[in-house]
């Protein structure tokens, strides 16, 4: 199965670490990955800020991208679900509306292609700590992908599961939000530490990589003792590679 990947803005300029443990993880589950140079932004800052017919442009670059792509898989619910989203923009457009379609159709967010499409539910990854997961608000309200990074960490050997209170609640980051909206995003992302605290976990998972950059700087700053990590280095952990890049 051939896989395009679509490896988001963040990851590629800031954790670079997310976008290698993803194209591993799929190739050790048999997928030919390829990355289609042309990918940049998808649009979703502009898109969001109000700058539809900006983000327009962004948006073409990348259905042009992945237009011979037989699956795109990305390592961000987010970014996943502004693919969906092409969608609905594109739909008075007759020139663009079948191929916004067709992406948004084969485009998924990481878990929920190991689940729902290839059929997995243990990837045979290995690793010993207790984690907690923060549930991102595109994922698990837009895109609707809530079971199947829990059902993953859940057949991850010697890890332990510890849940996160008030698991639904934002952490504050939404993009630009964070931005505009400081003091009120501060406060937001205090609390959630403070949940990650209570939970004494030592580790904090999440399948969004903006959401993990905000938790992650934030506990820095307070003190926290927890490390941060995206889903796909615990799933692409066979032994405890993954704990000493961390100490």
């Amino acid at each position: 199965m051939k896989v395009s990947l679509f490896a988001t803005c963040i990851v590629d300029m800031f954790q670079t670490n997310v976008g290698k443990a993803t194209v591993e993880l799929l190739e050790h589950l048999g997928c030919e990955v390829i990355f289609p140079k042309g990918q940049i932004c998808c649009g979703q800052p502009a898109y969001n800020s109000g700058y539809v017919k900006d983000a327009k442009e962004a948006m073409k670059n990348m259905i042009t991208a992945f237009d011979d792509a037989e699956y795109v898989v990305c390592p961000s619910g987010s970014c996943a679900y502004m693919f969906r989203e092409y969608e609905k923009v594109f739909a008075d457009d007759v020139l663009w509306a079948t191929r916004a379609k067709r992406l948004a159709k084969k485009t998924y967010e990481l878990t929920q292609f190991i689940v729902d499409v290839l059929g997995i539910t243990d990837v045979g990854a290995s690793f010993d700590g207790n984690v907690t997961y923060h549930m991102s608000c595109h994922m698990t309200r837009l895109l609707g992908v809530k079971s199947a990074p829990l059902t993953l960490l859940e057949n991850v050997k010697g890890l332990t599961y510890t849940e996160l209170p008030n698991k639904t609640t934002c952490c504050g980051f939404g993009g630009t939000f964070s931005v505009k909206m400081t003091p009120i995003s501060e406060q937001m992302v205090d609390e959630k530490v403070q949940h990650i605290i209570e939970t004494k976990a030592k580790y904090l998972v999440g399948a969004d990589e903006g959401c993990l950059m905000n938790i992650r700087g934030r506990a820095e700053r307070l003190g926290a003792h927890v490390q941060v990590l995206h889903i796909a280095e615990i799933l692409n952990s066979r032994d405890a590679e993954v704990r000493a890049q961390c100490q």
